[in-house]
């Protein structure tokens, strides 16, 4: 396991140590990863919202996908 150090403003920090003690998490440590997989999560639901509102737009590739990715 990787470990990484993050300047934190003053205010970040009383945050996190708010999430602490309302038992997002047990430490700071397991808050911040909390929160990384909470930004992992909603990164991936935007991709596919995104991907059904372009499939609703019509903003799709039909087709062979070699053709497609060769360009033929």
């Amino acid at each position: 396991m990787a470990t990484i150090s993050v300047p934190l403003s003053p205010e970040l920090q009383n945050q996190l140590d708010a999430l602490v003690k309302d038992g997002i998490g047990s430490n700071r440590a397991d808050v911040m990863r909390r929160a990384l997989e909470h930004f992992a999560e909603e990164a991936a639901i935007n991709a596919v919202l995104k991907a059904e509102h372009e499939v609703k737009t019509g903003k799709v590739l039909r087709g062979n996908a070699r053709d497609i990715l060769l360009g033929s």
